[in-house]
């Protein structure tokens, strides 16, 4: 029983804190106001049969959008900058093959002849030459895709298409490519990237080639192969220098780029066309540079899902993840997975990507995930993803441009229909030619989910992020004030609005 005395104190203090607290209320309703007013001129935006696009548009350009966690640098550079990194390399785009001519010697030769005769061009002449440039930038990224007139090549061999003609300028001038997606994600509101930027070392062996797909479907025989070769790897000081060499790179191209407005954080991947000796040192390389707990805060696998050699290895591939997940269980992995449509592969391939990615590789977070229908064990999947808070990486441009998938055929439907939670983001929007915002745009005109789904997707990319606990929390703070400030302006926009009611 509470004494006379003990009751009086907590009087007395409750009294004494009253006034600081009536001094919160007031911004606190403020806020809440302008959060409900934010609401409700977003409903009408998306109201009826047809969004209103532009009003959405400069809406979630100017919404705060936390984190864009599916990112590739070299994919996110649009060809503009590439063509600037050109002349900073002294190098030429040949007009006939839309390649970047490499030998110096080529170079001089074409530097040699009068203007009209080259057939090697500098930025300035290829922007010259209407033509070059048109059929430049529709090589390099699939801009015009669904607009012009001549006969188009399948929109996947495109898109995968377009990293081989920007690749000898894309493997260089990584500040200068930091800075710019850095200005750029400002202006659209973006505090945070998480980059998939440079794949890790790696090393052939035809030996361990051999063993490994002999060993594919033979668990305990793999891990054994698996542990003796990540132990001659460890043996290695050249390997041991080509990590630190590569965790240098990365750390000097990021140097700067860090500020109190924005955060960059990168994912180092492995290729998964190659070779099974070079996918497993490159993953050893990735997990160590990851396990150092510096900038590089997770791994990936990358290249075409559906190629024959994609295929062949996947279940290799994820014995490889899950090996040294175990080895290394605080490194966070981010896998693409089920990036696949119906007719890309015959149907038994569609049945078993996603499922294998979270059970045998422990992935922490799911990139694409579009063949979920397909999977035998769709349903464990989603009650798996729910249970564990394993995310989702939406990318709407991509999976509509690269695979078909869009509207209420892509499984975003199922997703949110059973809880998993998910994050909206870009892929590689310099090749796909648009912004984060539109991706907001897409989402929101198609699935039409309400401002309260919208803000927590936002807050979604930080609390995904492979980041640690304190950082998450900077981001969230940050995320918290730039909210306030964005549905104030919300707020107050709407009743400037022609025909807006005056309130009483």
């Amino acid at each position: 029983m509470q004494t006379i005395f003990s009751r009086s104190l907590l009087i007395a203090l409750a009294v004494a804190a009253a006034p600081a607290a009536l001094a919160k209320e007031p911004a606190t309703a403020s806020r809440l106001a302008n959060e409900a007013a934010t609401s409700r001129h977003y409903a009408a935006l998306i109201a009826g049969q047809e969004p209103k696009l532009a009003e959405l548009t400069m809406f979630f350009t100017q919404m705060p959008k936390g984190g864009d966690l599916h990112h590739h640098y070299s994919g996110a550079i649009y060809v503009e900058q590439y063509l600037d990194f050109l002349d900073r390399q002294g190098l030429c785009v040949n007009k006939q093959t839309y390649r970047i001519e490499t030998d110096k010697a080529v170079i001089a030769t074409e530097r040699a002849k009068p203007a009209k005769e080259r057939t090697c061009l500098n930025s300035a002449e290829v922007y010259a030459d209407d033509h070059t440039w048109r059929e430049l930038v529709q090589r390099w990224s699939n801009k015009d895709f669904d607009n012009h007139g001549v006969l188009n090549p399948p929109p996947d061999r495109l898109f995968f298409q377009t990293f081989g003609y920007f690749g000898p300028v894309s493997n260089a001038n990584f500040a200068e490519g930091l800075q710019e997606l850095k200005k750029r994600a400002i202006a659209e509101n973006v505090s945070y990237i998480e980059t998939m930027f440079k794949m890790a070392p790696a090393i052939a062996n035809a030996d361990f080639d051999a063993k490994a797909w002999q060993f594919a479907n033979d668990d305990a025989s793999l891990n054994l192969e698996l542990r003796k070769a990540m132990e001659a790897l460890e043996r290695d000081p050249a390997f041991g220098k080509s990590i630190a060499d590569f965790v240098a790179k990365i750390d000097q191209a990021a140097a700067g780029i860090d500020d109190e407005r924005f955060t960059m954080r990168y994912q180092t991947y492995v290729l998964r066309l190659l070779n099974p000796s070079q996918v497993f040192s490159s993953m050893v390389a990735a997990f160590k540079s990851a396990a150092m707990g510096g900038k590089v805060v997770g791994v990936n696998i990358v290249g075409q899902e559906s190629t024959h050699v994609s295929m062949r290895d996947y279940a290799l591939h994820m014995k490889m993840f899950g090996f040294l997940k175990s080895v290394y269980p605080q490194v966070k992995v981010a896998m693409h997975a089920g990036e696949l449509a119906l007719g890309d592969v015959p149907p038994e391939g569609l049945k078993f990507h996603i499922d294998q990615a979270l059970v045998v590789a422990k992935a922490d977070r799911i990139g694409h995930g579009i063949d979920l229908a397909h999977e035998s064990n769709a349903a464990a999947i989603l009650r798996k993803m729910r249970a564990d808070d394993i995310p989702v990486e939406i990318n709407l441009t991509s999976n509509g441009f690269i695979s078909g998938i869009k509207g209420e055929n892509h499984p975003v439907t199922l997703y949110r229909k059973y809880g998993v939670p998910y994050v909206i983001s870009t892929d590689d929007a310099g090749v796909t030619r648009h912004t984060l915002s539109q991706e907001y745009v897409l989402f929101a005109s198609r699935y039409k989910p309400d401002y309260a789904e919208m803000k927590k997707t936002a807050y979604n990319s930080i609390r995904y992020a492979f980041l640690p606990a304190a950082d998450k929390a900077r981001l969230t703070r940050r995320l918290d004030a730039r909210f306030a400030a964005f549905e104030a302006e919300v707020a107050g926009l709407a009743k400037t609005a022609v025909g807006a009611k005056p309130k009483r």
